[in-house]
């Protein structure tokens, strides 16, 4: 799988656009969100590895390897938009919101929500076409299992 996942990272980032596979892309996300405070928790990196668990039916090794590829296009992303492209372009609706109850999660981890995080939230649900109103729905589904 982590072989699958490397060929994938390498063979997209030669495309004629530099588009990373769905996968790296929603990882990358999940990254730029756990960093957006400035404190890439550890409780923000287990949070990212489940959602990729879940989200992709992975193994933990597997979705640990996804999240390291996602630091590496994140780190090395001029922006988000080429990976929010991506997952508009490659998701169901369903799925995005699914993304976007991901990255809530993944924001509210470290049990501290900072205006940088609360800005980027606010910033990527249109560019995953995702309506405010879901995106809140989202938010209360992700703060519900927190106290679930």
């Amino acid at each position: 799988m982590i072989d699958l996942l490397k060929s994938l990272f390498f063979a997209g980032s030669g495309g004629p656009r530099g588009e990373v596979p769905t996968e790296i892309a929603v990882a990358a996300l999940l990254v730029d969100a756990a960093r957006a405070d400035g404190d890439y928790a550890p409780a923000e990196r287990a949070a990212v590895d489940v959602f990729l668990q879940r989200m992709f039916a992975l193994g933990p090794d597997d979705a640990r390897a996804l999240r390291t590829q996602g630091e590496e296009a994140q780190a090395n992303a001029p922006d988000i938009v080429r990976f929010t492209r991506v997952i508009k372009m490659g998701l169901s609706e369903e799925e995005r919101v699914g993304v976007m109850e991901g990255l809530w999660q993944i924001v509210l981890a470290d049990d501290h929500r900072d205006p940088e995080e609360n800005a980027l939230m606010r910033h990527l649900a249109p560019l995953l076409a995702v309506s405010d109103h879901d995106s809140a729905r989202a938010r209360q589904r992700a703060m519900a299992g927190r106290a679930g």
